[in-house]
């Protein structure tokens, strides 16, 4: 991964699922943020994932922390997967410029034209608090690790 823990996570612009901009910028002067880059809407191992997060959001909302999940798809099928699922977290498109904010965090595979499987914490002042990934589009974050991190907060 490119950003690393202690560096200044890169400030992004993304639509959510229902059009909203969501800035980084924005939200993390009021809380920290878990970033959650996936690689395909509509996925197993993804949706696996997801709702992990969905089904344990209350830990995060209790810890005052947001949960942001991006993925290259566009926001139309965010939208359809997040109803489906009953998401209650932003999905970020990062569709266009394709894959540009996962690339700004080192973490786009470019073979596959997606995000790899990476989260970053990032504290309210914008430093990456704590980063993780996977080594392989196939294989799940271990839900264990999401609480180490937010210990880190």
């Amino acid at each position: 991964m490119t950003v690393e823990i202690g560096q200044p996570a890169p400030d992004f612009s993304l639509p959510d699922q229902s059009g909203t901009v969501v800035s980084l910028g924005e939200v993390r002067t009021t809380r920290p943020v878990v970033l959650v880059f996936y690689p395909f809407t509509f996925t197993g191992v993804c949706e696996g994932e997801l709702c992990g997060l969905r089904d344990d959001i209350a830990r995060y909302e209790s810890a005052g922390v947001q949960v942001l999940a991006v993925s290259c798809d566009s926001r139309f099928a965010q939208a359809k997967w997040a109803q489906e699922q009953g998401y209650t977290f932003p999905l970020l498109s990062d569709f266009w410029p394709h894959g540009a904010t996962a690339q700004a965090y080192g973490v786009f595979n470019d073979e596959k034209g997606c995000a790899i499987r990476a989260t970053f914490v990032i504290g309210t002042d914008g430093t990456v608090v704590d980063a993780f990934h996977t080594d392989s589009l196939g294989t799940a974050r271990e839900q264990a690790r999401y609480e180490e991190a937010l210990a880190k907060l």
